[in-house]
């Protein structure tokens, strides 16, 4: 559901909606999820067959099952389904309803007309998306297999690499490609580039063959070159298919005879000053450009067995929260551009909140539920890092920045503790504020480079980690938190509201973009790993070569494909 918000800048771009997250298989227009051998066999299908005419904005056709943001936004749903409500599930068949033609991409009409942040935000999320669905096969013991049952060009080659297995359908016509380069003068924006060389280990000329050929590669050289991992007669499609995830199903540790949980719709309070949600504020301050988020620590106490965990199901807290922080990080991503800072507090009892984190490190190897629990709050972490947003977080008397909660704050680009009570408030407050290290600081919650937060905070110093290893468990003060470098600054009640204030004014007085590029910079240190490259560099690349002449001018190659004339370059290498 989309309602128009403020135009863009670019007179050519398309409006801006403002988007929703929401979805449900019932209310899918471009997949359909099939679990009818689900119970027998442990296999589901997810088909892509795109309606042409329910693009999420107005103004293009969804042709040759090219995609939207809408698109993505149905499987993003239909992966999280499948984790939390179909433990029964093992290995998932992405394919698609339409004959000789598995997907072409992100629609480029739709690409041509977006504004920049549009642009970026697609490819973000799309990205993340991707990433799920190799995390799944990672983590979940759900094994995803692409049946590419046609031709795969750009973003619907790239749906393919982020799966486990490519089949590819030996027809004499269907073939993988990622034509970017030659065809529209950009990049594979969801890691295409990156996974073939990285992921798939395709030599790099051959990867340099690969790119610059926009009819792609098919048949025997597909499967030479590491581009699919097998080629079927179409004779024999169904059959083989069926059997290759007969065969990853057999291998998965997923449970038998699991029952899975329901996936509620969140309940959300929307305005213009805020979101709301049970577990999760969020107040917006336009004047200022930020929005204060607090995140709601547990109340009551924690569940006195698994049975009851899994009775509660959506409702556990740890999962609750979880799923409230993912869809307001990704409103407050799309929606809410010029909210450019964003404040991150909690509140609660931080005994209460590591309770409830001992519970989930007790069962994360031993119960499936808890398992995607822990594994779906890592997935929301590293949203939160590559947010192009400034992240300031506030410990305060009363937070409960502790264990896993506390990674919030490590997530930051600044923290400030204040140091003691403010006197006004003393008597509601109680205590000093305080945050408490514990074993889920120290790579539970792995960045995308594979480091911890703490790690990438200290990278290079192994002995000041080691140290912070010593302090698991006890309750460190703002004085004591300053000394070990975990926060930024402890300023005292006297100076709290004006350090605060002035630093707040001073981050809204530089150039936002200069910003995005500093702190994406920064968050990320020391080693890649494929989900480090691509977002930091090859999402930068995109970004910049999206917004070139090239690509987006007048007589750029996305504003002439389709129209049987040729782009004209500018020829500098810059």
């Amino acid at each position: 559901m989309t309602t128009t918000a403020s135009a863009p800048a670019d007179p050519d771009a398309a409006e801006i909606p403002t988007i929703s997250f929401d979805a449900s298989p019932e209310s899918y227009r471009h997949w359909t999820l099939d679990l009818s051998q689900a119970a027998e066999t442990g296999v589901a299908y997810l088909r892509l067959d795109i309606d042409e005419t329910a693009g999420l904005v107005p103004g293009y056709e969804l042709k040759m099952n090219s995609y939207d943001l809408g698109v993505d936004i149905e499987l993003y749903d239909a992966t999280q389904r499948l984790r939390f409500e179909h433990p029964e599930v093992r290995a998932v068949v992405v394919t698609s309803a339409k004959d000789r033609n598995f997907c072409a991409g992100a629609n480029i009409r739709m690409l041509a007309r977006s504004s920049h942040p549009w642009k970026v935000n697609f490819c973000k999320f799309t990205n993340e998306t991707r990433n799920g669905i190799e995390d799944a096969t990672a983590n979940s013991g759900q094994t995803w297999i692409a049946a590419v049952n046609g031709t795969a060009a750009g973003g619907g080659y790239e749906l393919a690499l982020a799966c486990e297995q490519i089949l590819l359908i030996d027809d004499n016509s269907s073939a993988v490609s990622l034509p970017e380069v030659p065809l529209l003068g950009v990049l594979p924006g969801t890691g295409g580039l990156t996974r073939v060389i990285d992921k798939r280990r395709v030599r790099k000329d051959r990867a340099d063959v690969f790119a610059t050929r926009a009819e792609g590669i098919r048949g025997r050289q597909a499967v030479e070159w590491k581009l699919v991992d097998e080629t079927i007669p179409k004779r024999a499609w169904d059959e083989t298919v069926a059997q290759r995830a007969a065969e990853a199903a057999a291998r998965s540790p997923r449970p038998s005879g699991a029952t899975g949980i329901a996936l509620a719709p969140l309940h959300r309070e929307e305005s213009a000053d805020g979101i709301s949600y049970r577990h999760v504020k969020a107040s917006f301050d336009r004047a200022r450009g930020l929005v204060e988020i607090t995140v709601l620590g547990p109340s009551g106490g924690v569940p006195e067995s698994l049975e009851r965990v899994h009775e509660l199901g959506a409702q556990f807290w740890p999962l609750a929260m979880t799923r409230e922080l993912d869809d307001l990080i990704l409103r407050l991503r799309a929606n809410e551009l010029e909210l450019g800072t964003w404040i991150i507090r909690t509140r609660g009892d931080v005994e209460d909140a590591l309770a409830f984190e001992r519970l989930i490190a007790e069962h994360s190897g031993d119960d499936w539920l808890v398992n995607e629990i822990r594994h779906y709050f890592k997935r929301v972490l590293k949203r939160l890092d590559v947010t192009s947003r400034s992240l300031i977080a506030l410990i305060e008397p009363g937070s409960c920045f502790a264990g896993a909660l506390l990674e919030l704050a490590l997530a930051c680009d600044r923290q400030y503790m204040l140091d003691g009570t403010l006197d006004e408030d003393a008597s509601e407050q109680g205590d000093e504020a305080q945050i408490v290290l514990s074993e889920s600081n120290f790579g539970v919650f792995p960045m995308g480079n594979g480091l911890s937060r703490l790690g990438s905070r200290f990278y290079g110093d192994d002995t000041a980690v080691a140290e912070l290893r010593q302090e698991v468990g006890r309750r460190i003060t703002a004085r004591e938190a300053m000394d070990l470098g975990l926060v930024t600054d402890a300023p005292d009640d006297i100076d709290w509201d004006d350090e605060i204030r002035i630093m707040l004014e001073e981050r809204a007085s530089l150039s936002p973009d200069a910003l995005t590029g500093m702190e994406a910079n920064h968050r990320f240190v020391g080693p890649e790993t494929m989900e480090s490259r691509i977002f930091s560099r090859l999402t930068a690349w995109q970004n910049w070569i999206f917004v070139r002449p090239n690509a987006s001018g007048p007589e750029g190659a996305l504003r002439k494909y389709g129209t049987g004339r040729k782009a004209e370059f500018d020829r500098r290498r810059v």
